[in-house]
């Protein structure tokens, strides 16, 4: 039955996974995402909606817009295609639960935010602060408990710390996403600051092998593995904490 479920939601996934590109696309530009329609960013022209199907439009005109001939970025399927596989994902973990709405939110939010910091190198206020505080009034009346702001203090203050000791490596926006971590995953966001961490330093070993001492000076978007190590502890943060434990 959660199989089944799981497969239902496949499709709103792919359809909240397009209108995340809207929001990535126009949200740090400060445009609505209500109106106009979609549109070419390049010409201008309207999208018709046979060339909006998620993914399947990509694949169809050839990763180009169909007006112009200029190439659509790889993102927009990519998010599609996340987000519904995440949606997939929550369902099969939590079930037709209130916990899966929350999951689902929490997810999208990690999707949009990571797509805008890769593009953009920001962490829009307006997405991930709403969101943290949704969260945790959910996770809150879901389940009581004072883990949930515990969580989001104690990652937002974690990061903060490393932006006084650190500040080149990261800003405010990452720690705004701590925060938004924190509340949605509680005892277990210490897993997704590790995930995170780890993840992080296979791009900088990579640039600092290229460029030697040189490659400090080049920024490296921290908030898609932030969303990263968010992802893994909301599906495994239990298992691996758990684990952890054990071997002390």
């Amino acid at each position: 039955m959660t199989l089944a479920l799981a497969a239902l939601a496949l499709a709103p996934g792919l359809v909240l996974g397009s209108f995340l590109n809207v929001v990535a696309a126009r949200v740090p530009l400060r445009r609505s995402i209500v109106s106009p329609g979609s549109a070419c960013m390049s010409c201008g022209r309207p999208i018709a909606w046979y060339d909006n199907l998620p993914v399947l439009s990509y694949v169809l005109l050839r990763g180009r817009c169909r007006a112009c001939r200029t190439s659509i970025a790889l993102r927009y399927p990519a998010v599609e295609a996340a987000t519904a596989l995440l949606l997939c994902g929550c369902v099969l973990r939590f079930g037709a639960t209130p916990r899966a709405a929350v999951a689902a939110l929490f997810c999208a939010a990690l999707v949009a935010i990571s797509a805008i910091d890769i593009e953009y190198r920001i962490v829009p206020n307006g997405i991930v602060l709403p969101t943290a505080v949704v969260v945790l009034a959910a996770q809150a009346a879901i389940e009581p408990s004072a883990e949930w702001a515990i969580g989001a203090a104690g990652a937002a203050l974690f990061l903060f710390v490393a932006l006084l000791a650190y500040p080149k490596g990261m800003g405010m926006g990452d720690v705004k996403l701590a925060l938004l971590l924190g509340a949605a995953l509680g005892r277990t966001v210490p897993v997704a600051l590790m995930v995170g961490m780890l993840a992080a330093l296979v791009p900088a070993a990579m640039l600092f092998a290229r460029h030697g001492v040189a490659a400090r000076k080049q920024a490296i978007p921290f908030a898609p593995f932030l969303a990263l190590g968010g992802v893994v502890a909301l599906f495994a943060g239990g298992v691996i904490l758990h684990a952890y434990m054990g071997l002390l």
